[in-house]
């Protein structure tokens, strides 16, 4: 049996089968379609299929599925959000209008920020009578008339995609319910989400907008993953009794059954990206290495992240595009600098790099497909850090077409064809280190300290440039780069996240509450868990809290220890926040009694753990010659590349990567080439080959 993790790129669809019987791995590429990207998915099935030597459409072998997905992502990036309806209390229907007064960069860009539009135009806002106080006891009757009235209005006007969101709901949901019976009985085509299910947790703005954000993004990923079901329901296995298990990666590092996600999709809205850091983490842990951040770069965007011992960071103070999203996910940075970004010129003539991609269609120039505009792809393709030809072979590029591109924008600037082909790699590198700067730096972390995974189709493309720029000593480039997100989408355990808020001061818990509201949050999580399939000794809960100091605004998440809740275990987490809250930000008042610790939320992920694929050792046998011992390997070819304008092109050797030994070490100038992913090697950069076949880069004369 193989199971088969998928992850939809701009540009490439990347497939890795997983032979749990022999452990074998099976890897593949194939272009994506963004035009119905369910064309992509089921070509990719087929093709691993083939590579494994099974017959097409057939489901036999396939034990599950599981698949990355941007399609939510893609829809809020691009601000295509169709009507959508907002339900709040009476006397709050400009909860959205008045949002935060924070402004993004500071107040310094206060002067030219502008507001964006809000998600649901001020018109399509209704209120109803009814309060709830932050216990959940009721001051005022829910109106259920005026709700009805508000339903048929919605219905009237054609408004099909709805979200709820009352105040305090999150202490008691009665409200937020009956709103909903009553949408079923006078709108019952309507989609509806409502904040008590999305996200139970006080801060109505963060809450409505959560909440609206899933109810808009509802409709395109239930069509999605219903389309992609049903492909695969005809996969069925010849005996026609089963139905492959399909999962869909969420933004919090798990996967969830293709039935469950689409009734919760905003957790989707960093599916691919999740994947990917999940997969490098494994793999970095695994060659040694604990402190990593990941770049994973594709052909629209770059993504970035933070691994500490072996686990990305988590946020719940995200943000996709322009709105913000309190859910539960990896912590990831995104800058549109992808093999797809196009260069173009600012008003002032200077020359820029992104964020607009060509994508897959028509692509960068060298595609031959249509595109006319010059892309990092185009620039590297001219200075021959990658070959003619992408996927081994099965893609070829148009060289000629590429360089007239690159020499038309070139005498636009003023500029040879080589600097402007290497100022727009320049731009797109210090894109990819601000980002990178922006995950560590601004978080209070030396990027220093970090060894670099780069991965993605053009990820390690600039990895010695990025050395340079961020200090950073070593990088690790994983075997088949392409596909490491596919792969992280076969290591991903079953996982959802429940949240509960209960403000109460440290010095006034009741340990008995605190023990019900967990034991409330577990029981829902089992009961997931069971629907996945899990059996009872299978399951595995985590405790986490979110602490603040009295009258902070925002909150530092700390474990909570299992067992009983006992006076002992609260302490402890609350000497944790302390700890937590100096690592952050450089003090803490654990010795001053006038400074307060306060609870705020309470929170229970619920994992059902599946197998992971093993690594295997590549290192060679007691008595076996090693790479290192066998010398320098030769050479597949000789290509021309330009390192630096200033020095001119340099005939440069070119390895397959698969040729290369545990052990090999290479001195650039070099190119090492494999089916998806180039790796150019500098000159005073060593690339050595480790045990797990991950190309290991350092600065020459520096040891690991």
């Amino acid at each position: 049996m193989i199971r088969i993790g998928i992850d939809t790129g701009g540009t490439f669809t990347d497939v890795v089968a997983f032979d749990e019987g022999s452990g074998e791995i099976f890897t593949t590429k194939t272009p994506s379609t963004p035009s119905n990207p369910a064309d992509g998915f089921m070509a990719g099935v087929n093709k691993v299929l083939e590579q494994v030597g099974l017959p097409p459409d057939s489901g036999d072998a396939i034990s599950a599925v599981s698949h990355g997905t941007t399609v939510a992502t893609n829809q809020l990036l691009e601000g295509k959000v169709d009507r959508v309806g907002f339900i709040t209390n009476d006397g709050y229907e400009s909860v959205l209008e008045i949002a935060r007064q924070s402004v993004p960069d500071g107040y310094g860009n206060s002067y030219f920020w502008v507001k964006p539009n809000r998600i649901v135009p001020r018109d399509l806002v209704k209120t109803v009578v009814g309060r709830l106080d932050f216990h959940g006891n009721e001051i005022r009757p829910f109106d259920e008339d005026q709700a009805r009235t508000v339903a048929r209005w919605f219905k009237a006007q054609g408004v099909n995609t709805l979200g709820v969101c009352l105040l305090h709901s999150y202490a008691n949901p009665v409200h937020e319910q009956r709103m909903r019976e009553i949408l079923t009985e006078e709108h019952p085509e309507a989609i509806v989400s409502v904040s008590s299910e999305v996200l139970r947790e006080y801060r109505e703005y963060e809450r409505s907008m959560t909440t609206l954000v899933d109810a808009s993004v509802k409709p395109s990923v239930s069509r999605y993953i219903d389309n992609i079901k049903s492909r695969l329901d005809a996969f069925t296995a010849s005996d026609g009794e089963r139905s492959i298990p399909f999962y869909v990666m969420k933004s919090n590092g798990g996967v969830l059954s293709a039935d469950e996600v689409v009734k919760q999709p905003i957790t989707t809205v960093l599916s691919g990206p999740a994947a990917g850091a999940l997969g490098a983490a494994l793999i970095a842990q695994n060659a040694g290495f604990d402190r990593v951040l990941t770049c994973d770069g594709g052909g629209t965007s770059t993504d970035v992240s933070v691994v500490i011992d072996g686990e990305p960071t988590l946020t719940t103070e995200g943000t996709v595009g322009v709105y913000p999203s309190k859910i539960p996910m990896i912590d990831v940075v995104t800058v549109g600098a992808g093999g797809g970004s196009i260069a173009w010129l600012s008003p002032e003539d200077g020359l820029k790099v992104g964020p607009a991609s060509a994508g897959a269609d028509p692509g960068p120039i060298c595609y031959a497909k249509g595109g006319t505009d010059v892309t990092i792809t185009d620039a590297h393709v001219m200075l021959g850090r990658i070959p003619a030809h992408l996927l081994g072979g099965e893609i070829g590029l148009d060289a000629e077409a590429a360089e007239a591109g690159v020499v038309e924008l070139a005498a636009r600037l003023g500029l040879t064809p080589a600097e402007c082909a290497m100022g727009v790699l320049e731009i797109s590198a210090w894109n990819q280190a601000n980002a990178l700067r922006q995950i560590t730096v601004k978080r209070g972390l030396d990027v220093r300290d970090f060894t670099l995974t780069t991965f993605g189709g053009s990820g390690s493309l600039l990895l010695c440039r990025l050395m340079d720029i961020l200090d950073i000593p070593t990088v690790l480039v994983p075997p088949n780069p392409g596909n490491v997100s596919a792969f992280g989408l076969l290591t991903v355990d079953v996982k959802n996240d429940y949240v509960q808020t209960h403000v109460t001061l440290h010095e006034n818990i009741e340990v008995g509450s605190l023990h019900a509201y967990f034991d409330e949050l577990t029981d829902r999580a089992r009961e997931a868990l069971d629907k996945e399939g899990f059996t009872s000794d299978q399951h595995r809960f985590v405790r986490t809290a979110d602490l603040r100091y009295f009258g902070q605004a925002f909150e530092v998440r700390v474990p909570v220890d299992e067992g009983a809740v006992t006076q002992e275990l609260v302490d402890a987490a609350a000497d944790l926040f302390h700890a937590e809250h100096r690592a952050l930000y450089g003090y803490d008042f654990a010795e001053d009694p006038t400074q307060q610790v306060e609870w705020v939320n309470l929170r229970v992920s619920g994992i059902g753990p599946i197998t992971r694929p093993a690594f295997v050792s590549s290192a060679p046998e007691d008595g076996a010659v090693s790479g290192a011992e066998a010398g320098a390997p030769t050479p597949t070819s000789h290509r021309a590349v330009c390192f630096d304008p200033g020095v001119g092109v340099v005939d440069t050797p070119i390895h397959w990567r698969p040729d290369l030994a545990a052990g090999t070490v290479i001195t650039g100038p070099v190119i090492i080439e494999e089916f998806g992913s180039t790796v150019p090697v500098h000159p005073g950069f060593v690339a050595t080959i480790d045990n797990f076949l991950n190309i290991i880069v350092t600065r020459e004369g520096v040891t690991r």
